[in-house]
């Protein structure tokens, strides 16, 4: 049988076209009224087109020769994250960017489609004994290098981000509930050792702020002002919204870093509850499709690809979403296909790609 486009996950396109279109909508709106923003929105398509590509390119890949390249895009991605610890551009307290002259780049993006790669050829390749302690705590030190390294950054969402992809990827190739709650409690220690030792202290304010912002005044505690501004913004938007470009803390550049890390609330503001509802709606129904391909892949290595893939966007959504609405810290991640940052957008329409290249290659071909 000849390979068609039969088994081509239209829909889950169709949810990508859908959110980059309230993407640039949102990028538009955003940054319509700050001279500081001005040519974002160009930026900001040019970075969409790029990954668009990316994303096709991946598709036609047969995601099956990743398998054999998954230690050196393993390694390569550990060497590539040094560099970033002694030569990365500070922005925004964290040294997670290298300065490539004509534009930075963010390589801790890329790194998490590395990280599913390589957890899923590690698990693929240990397929049997998927749930054994030693095949467990492989995978864990695989993805614990580079989330340490990340972390000490230091960037802890990203490293939140690599957490939840190990996790997801485990127990999906076996991982049991009580080797789960054993490593739980292993990493409380890791966890206190975290805060005391790696932590800056405007990440440790972060925390604070989220765990009572109204305990700091907005004035002094930047992360005060962040979320009470994100929560006007939110709350002024009541059900349908001030409108598209009419949302007053929007337009006045009220709201922090709106166009990317707290973009959720601008949007909240100019389209409403029912807006804010459409676009996670998309947002869930892109993370389904996604675990529908891993139902549907043919084998472990290609259902593990998608499963982190899921969790890659699952954790991005619910943390942007989370910290937007005051129920989870502030850490700056980005929501999917929606905030500004190339690093990101490409690195998501590039695991489109993947997503689609073990959908269209769920058969086999019979000659």
């Amino acid at each position: 049988m000849t390979r068609t486009w039969r088994d081509y996950n239209f829909f889950l396109l169709g949810c990508v076209i859908v959110l980059t279109g309230f993407s640039l909508a949102l990028i538009y709106s955003t940054t319509l009224t700050n001279p500081d923003t001005r040519g974002y929105f160009a930026r900001h398509l040019v970075n969409l087109i790029i990954g668009a590509v990316a994303m096709v390119l991946l598709t036609a890949l047969d995601y099956h020769a990743l398998q054999a390249w998954s230690r050196p895009l393993y390694l390569g991605t550990l060497a590539i994250l040094g560099v970033v610890m002694v030569l990365g551009h500070v922005r925004g307290g964290a040294q997670s960017w290298l300065d490539l002259r004509l534009r930075t780049f963010q390589p801790s993006e890329p790194a998490k489609l590395a990280i599913i790669i390589t957890l899923a050829a590690y698990w693929e390749r240990f397929a049997k004994d998927g749930g054994a302690w030693k095949i467990q705590l492989g995978g864990l030190l695989l993805a614990g290098v580079p989330m340490a390294m990340v972390f000490i950054q230091p960037d802890f969402g990203t490293a939140l981000v690599f957490a939840t992809i190990w996790i997801m990827v485990a127990w999906a190739a076996g991982m049991r509930w009580w080797q789960i709650v054993l490593l739980t409690l292993v990493a409380l220690p890791v966890a206190y050792y975290g805060w005391t030792r790696v932590l800056d202290n405007y990440q440790k304010l972060r925390i604070l702020v989220f765990l009572d912002p109204l305990r700091y005044d907005p004035k002094l505690e930047n992360g005060a002002w962040n979320i009470i501004q994100s929560l006007n913004a939110i709350g002024s938007g009541g059900v349908t919204g001030q409108g598209w470009t009419h949302g007053p803390l929007t337009q006045g550049n009220y709201i922090p870093v709106q166009y990317s890390d707290f973009i959720f609330a601008a949007a909240g503001e100019e389209l409403g509850f029912v807006g804010t509802t459409i676009l996670v709606l998309f947002e869930g129904l892109l993370i389904w499709q996604a675990l529908s391909v891993a139902n549907a892949a043919r084998d472990l290595f290609g259902r593990l690809i998608a499963v982190g893939v899921a969790a890659m966007f699952m954790c991005h959504l619910l943390v942007n979403a989370g910290m937007n609405m005051s129920i989870m810290p502030i850490t700056g991640i980005p929501l999917p296909f929606i905030s500004y940052g190339g690093s990101f957008n490409m690195t998501a329409l590039a695991a489109v790609g993947l997503l689609q290249s073990v959908a269209l290659r769920r058969r086999r071909i019979v000659f």
